[in-house]
């Protein structure tokens, strides 16, 4: 007799699920280094007198940018081993990654003016696809507690 395809790839699953349970945990660590990194950054500023220079600010908005997006692939990651949806959370993930490219858009950082508009437009077809497409999901993939 044959076994059943489930009774074969059950053990890749669990092996697979222990795994994204192990870069779930790696993420958290991450987030606390993060976290410890933000607040020196915040202390580092205050202390300098640079909290009134926007490139400052923006350059600490950016780790904040930055651990929304590690909260996010977290969220990611524990919906997958639950087997609940995650389309929503990897599109909302992907929102916060191009505001963070948005805000911290500098136009020194390019060549000629020609490159520069097409680096913004290009950001912002994107961010607008991203937010119809985040609306979308909602509308269509039923929401899961993460609770």
């Amino acid at each position: 007799m044959r076994p059943e395809l489930t009774d074969i790839t059950e053990p890749s699953k669990d092996i697979m699920q222990w795994l994204v349970l192990g870069a779930t945990y790696f993420l958290l660590v991450l987030f606390v280094i993060g976290v410890f990194d933000l607040l020196l950054g915040l202390y580092d500023l205050l202390v300098s007198g640079n909290f009134t220079k926007p490139a400052e600010v923006i350059a600490l908005l950016d780790t904040v940018l930055v651990l929304l997006i590690i909260v996010e692939v977290h969220r990611t990651l524990l919906a997958y081993v639950r087997e609940e949806p995650v389309i929503q959370i990897v599109v909302g993930a992907a929102i916060v990654a191009v505001a963070r490219e948005v805000i911290s858009f500098r136009v020194e950082d390019f060549d000629t003016g020609q490159s520069t508009l097409a680096a913004a437009g290009a950001l912002g077809v994107l961010l607008v696809t991203l937010v119809l497409a985040y609306f979308l999901v909602c509308r269509i993939e039923p929401t899961a507690d993460l609770n």
